[in-house]
This record gives structure tokens, C-alpha cells and sequence, in this order.
């Protein structure tokens, strides 16, 4: 949308070949109680400004779903629904690009990749060894805690989607499993403000992104963080979730985990305290006038740790039905054929 906007105002001439609908992602791969993740006021797209009544609020799924509407028609974009690429080749003779569609061919001197690089659901080897009467599902597949059938549920990563649906679950009445993970955390709001506003205005968000990724790809700053309030382990623990280490095998009919969900919890609360001390030093440093630190009660509270830690489950026995996978995405781009 940002870049039809862009083309639109350059007078460029321009179609967006949208694979399904506007904000299809938005509509079939978020949960029912989603709410964006940045405040409204970080929520615009591109020509527009935000002057809502709440600047600090979180609009939901389907709110922002007509947003991307609303920003599509009034700015009379371009754009083709129901016509996904299934495939862009060059042409040898001129260099001009070749789509294919359902809906025919086309040909463009330019194309714009916007497909995004989170779009098809990564699960690990382990998977593929779980008992088959268990129900798998994706975190882009999960609506609703009443969809699921009854047991509990083992929720895989503690991420933004894991930490999320989680307490999604949990509040919903369910058995909730949580499979930790080494992954950081930021609380909602700091010094008066909600965090993502800190750190905009203080420069991390442009940190590239190789600064946070590990040799092996892993991305170290993608943390939890909760929508409208702070989630953390320890939270969750007290609302009832059992938390595990990192999921790591199957044997036989039993599912085993690290002996690793102290050190994951320390990770996360070590994340959370840099990324305030971050903040501290960039108003120390501007002299800015922002309230002290008070303590988040959702960062404070003690964990409910099980004692002794479990580090292997087995589905019939402890009544398992559903494990959630909320262990990332990739890009799929098999469409693209392109000689390099």
C-alpha cells in the first residue's frame, strides 16, 4: 500500500496484484482478540497522520483491516484482488519482467517484491515426530480457544505469539503448557509512556537489523511483548500457564524439554532491564522531563515455577490434545524464477 501511495503521487503508472484480498494476512492468519502491537499513533501509512482520541491505544485485527481498506479507496490505489502471482520470469529478449496469474499474463519493465519475508509458517524437525493423534496447528492458524478441542494445550516458543496466545488460552479457562525459549521482553509502557514510542524517538529501531542477528540467523531483539499490557514468564506462570524449558525431543510417546526455564526467565528479564536502561540514558542525555520508573506488576511478580522442573510430558497421560507452533516464519518465494 505504502509503495502504490508512493508511485501514485510520482504520477507512475502502476497495478498491486494482491493475492486474495486487502489485508488477507491481517484477516486469516491473526488470532480472534489480536491487537496491533505499536500504538495508533505509530499506525498510519504513508500521507496520513493520526488524531484519534486514543494515540496510545491498539486498534484490533479487523479495525486494521479497515484501515488498509479505507487507505486503499481513498486514495483510489491500484489494486487487483483475488490475482496472486504464480509466477515472475524475465523475458531474454527486452529484460522486461513476466507475471503469470490466474486471471492471464502481464508484462512490466519494474516489479516490486511486497510480499513480505513472514509469510509461511517454519516448524521444527521435532514436529514431525509428535503422536499423530495430537492436533499441530500454526500460530497464523489459531482463532480461538472454543475451535480447539478439549485438553490442554502445549503452546511451542514464548515470543510475541507464544507469550499472546498463551494467556489467550489461559484466561479462556484452559491447561496451558508453554515451551519456553531463550527470547527478550519489553514491558508496554515506561516512565509514562508506552515503550515503542521510546524507542522510536530514541533511535533503536534503527539499529540494522545484522546487529541483532546471531551467526546461526537466529534474531536476538524479537521479544515478548505483550498488546495493551506487559506480558511476562513470570505472569503467566501465576495465571495458571505451566511453564517448560525448550522443547527438544521425542522418545517414544513422551515429549522432553530442557532443564532451562530459570536461565530463559533471567534472559528475559536481563532483555527488559536494557532496554529501560537504553531509554534512562537517551532522557538523561536529552534532559528530558519524563516521570521516574515505577515497577510493572507483570515484570515483579515471582514465577510458579514446577517443582521439580518437567522436562517430559507424555500427551495421553497428562491429557495433551493441541500443540501451537509459534516458532517463526520465512519467506516463501518459490514463485520467483529469476536468473541471478
Amino acid at each position: 500500500m505504502g509503495v502504490s501511495h508512493a508511485l501514485t503521487e510520482a504520477g507512475l503508472s502502476h497495478r498491486v496484484l494482491e493475492r486474495n484480498r486487502i489485508g488477507e494476512t491481517w484477516r486469516t492468519q491473526r488470532w480472534d482478540s489480536f491487537r496491533m502491537n505499536v500504538p495508533n499513533v505509530q499506525l498510519v501509512m504513508p500521507g496520513d497522520h493520526y488524531d484519534g482520541p486514543e494515540p496510545e491505544g491498539f486498534v484490533t485485527r479487523d479495525e486494521f483491516v479497515e484501515l488498509l481498506e479505507d487507505y486503499a479507496e481513498r486514495n483510489r490505489l491500484p489494486v487487483d484482488e483475488h490475482t496472486p502471482v504464480t509466477e515472475l520470469t524475465r523475458s531474454e529478449e527486452d529484460g522486461t519482467y513476466l507475471l503469470n496469474t490466474p486471471r492471464g499474463g502481464l508484462q512490466a519493465r519494474n516489479v516490486v517484491i511486497a510480499s513480505g519475508n513472514l509469510n509461511l509458517p517454519r516448524r521444527p524437525a521435532v514436529a514431525a515426530a509428535l503422536p499423530p493423534h495430537l492436533r499441530q496447528l500454526d500460530s497464523s492458524e489459531y482463532r480461538n480457544s472454543a475451535e480447539l478441542p478439549a485438553g490442554a494445550v502445549l503452546v511451542v516458543g514464548s515470543a510475541q505469539s507464544g507469550g499472546q496466545i498463551a494467556e489467550d488460552l489461559v484466561r479462556a479457562g484452559r491447561a496451558v503448557y508453554l515451551a519456553t525459549c531463550r527470547v527478550g521482553r519489553m514491558a508496554r509502557r515506561y516512565r509514562g509512556r508506552d515503550i515503542s514510542l521510546w524507542l522510536v524517538q530514541s533511535g533503536l529501531f534503527d539499529v540494522p537489523r545484522k546487529e541483532f542477528t546471531e551467526p546461526s540467523g537466529h534474531i536476538t531483539a524479537r521479544p515478548l511483548l505483550g498488546a495493551v499490557h506487559t506480558i511476562s514468564l513470570q505472569s503467566l506462570s501465576t495465571q495458571g500457564v505451566v511453564l517448560l524449558g525448550r522443547f527438544m525431543a521425542v522418545y517414544g510417546s513422551r515429549l522432553t524439554f530442557a532443564d532451562d526455564v530459570e536461565a530463559n526467565l533471567r534472559f528475559a528479564d536481563e532483555s527488559s532491564a536494557n532496554g529501560k536502561r537504553h531509554i534512562d540514558a537517551y532522557i538523561a542525555r536529552h534532559g528530558l522531563d519524563a516521570p521516574p520508573a515505577v515497577e510493572d506488576p507483570a515484570e515483579v511478580v515471582s514465577p510458579r515455577l514446577p517443582a521439580p522442573p518437567i522436562l517430559s510430558l507424555d500427551p495421553t497421560e497428562d491429557g495433551i490434545s493441541t500443540v501451537i507452533w509459534c516458532t517463526g516464519f520465512q519467506g516463501d518465494y518459490s514463485w520467483i524464477r529469476l536468473r541471478v
